[in-house]
């Protein structure tokens, strides 16, 4: 019989780096049996995504059947997520804007209200709900054994409540194996005398694993037909998450793009990576075409190997979001990732992976309005630079997931 692990992550809610850690885990785990749990019940398979479990019930059934169960943290900023932001991002756009409202600026109601919803998710007591709840400590559930950590993120730990960093810390103490995927995660947590493995994030493996299903994909998708013939000689992939919807960002942001366009004569299609509350807006990226003079497509589809094959179809990739560019990296394309007008630290996620991993002379992060520069300067990196770099990233991160492997034996 096939050993179970349970694959415990936020692809219980649509973003696309979180759909495709469920992916690239079953795929490195081999013959195991996948048990994919979030903190609720889902069922993402229209958006290419998988049928979540909910955490709870999963172990509850494990801990009838007289099992317990390997955890492995499938990846993703989740070390500083809390249980607001947990919370708030498993509702529709609809309620999240209303629940938002209500009691974002209640600091003691918007705590109790997330202890209530994720207490009754996870079936404990509202007071007993993790500050972090997509960080679940080794056998910190009956049905739950040893727990393991994919690279994960956490480039906010270091300024969060001193209690959610401590439980975190805790967690990932108790773990074999663990790691994490940038250099200021890793610095905090070699500062609280944890030597966890610093591995690049698992969708860099997304091409070597999935590189066919994802050109079969593109060669048969009529939305992607759509694009072809709308840009027959090449596109750029971009992105802004929905917090870049103010008009003064919206026109500078389209007058960078015409400027793309001009010096490139790519066109532009413009996608969301991900549809949960606080990432990504249709109405924004429909407000940016608008404004643009050159030509530009929205494309409205949500399915991750929809996304995934337009971004590997493009000359390159231009947005605020992480796994849009990591998914670019892994084909060897251009990227770019762009900062909020708010954004002044360079701690940010995609400053933190930009530092880690990127090639020489490969852009990192910019301003809006230095997208068509910043694009320019991705485009002209050498190629076969950018190829070996995506080489060596995915062969790292297979590596790591082989001791995963060895360890889950080894139990």
């Amino acid at each position: 019989m096939r050993s179970r692990i349970v694959v415990f992550g936020a692809f219980d809610r649509h973003n696309l780096g979180d759909l495709l850690f469920a992916h690239v885990a079953q795929a490195l785990l081999d013959d195991r049996e996948c048990l994919f749990a979030g903190i609720v019940e889902r069922d993402l398979r229209a958006f290419g995504g998988h049928r979540v479990r909910a955490l709870a019930e999963v172990a509850r059934e494990a801990h009838e059947a007289g099992e317990a169960l390997p955890l492995l943290h499938a990846g993703g900023e989740i070390l500083s997520c809390d249980a607001w932001q947990a919370a708030v991002m498993l509702l529709d756009p609809v309620e999240a804007a209303r629940i938002v409202a209500r009691l974002d600026a209640k600091p003691r109601e918007r705590d109790a209200w997330a202890r209530r919803t994720l207490g009754q998710a996870l079936r404990v007591d509202p007071v007993d709900v993790p500050l972090a709840p997509y960080v679940v400590a080794s056998s910190s559930m009956p049905g739950l054994g040893d727990a393991a950590f994919a690279p994960v993120g956490g480039v906010e730990l270091p300024s969060c409540d001193a209690s959610l960093r401590g439980e975190v810390l805790e967690a990932i103490r108790g773990a074999r194996p663990a790691s994490v995927r940038d250099a200021i995660t890793h610095a905090c947590l070699l500062a609280a005398g944890i030597d966890a493995a610093l591995v690049p994030d698992p969708v860099v493996t997304i091409a070597s694993l999935f590189g066919e299903r994802i050109r079969s994909h593109h060669a048969r998708s009529p939305r992607l037909a759509r694009v072809h013939g709308a840009f027959p000689t090449g596109w750029l992939a971009a992105q802004f998450s929905a917090d870049f919807g103010d008009d003064a960002t919206l026109a500078t942001i389209a007058a960078q793009l015409d400027s793309v366009h001009r010096d490139t004569g790519l066109g532009v299609v413009l996608f969301r990576a991900g549809a949960a509350p606080w990432h990504d807006s249709l109405e924004v990226l429909e407000h940016i075409a608008s404004r643009m003079r050159k030509p530009a497509l929205v494309l409205e589809s949500l399915d991750a190997w929809d996304l995934c094959a337009l971004i590997a179809g493009s000359r390159g990739f231009c947005g605020s979001s992480l796994h849009g560019r990591i998914v670019a990296s892994a084909f060897g394309l251009a990227r770019v990732n762009v900062a909020h007008p708010s954004v002044s630290a360079q701690t940010t996620k995609q400053h933190a992976w930009a530092a880690t991993w990127e090639c020489r002379g490969q852009p990192g992060v910019v301003p809006v309005q230095a997208i068509g520069a910043g694009v320019r300067a991705a485009l002209s990196v050498d190629r076969s630079a950018r190829e070996r770099r995506a080489a060596a990233l995915a062969a790292r991160c297979r590596e790591y997931f082989a001791s995963i492997r060895g360890a889950l034996d080894a139990r």
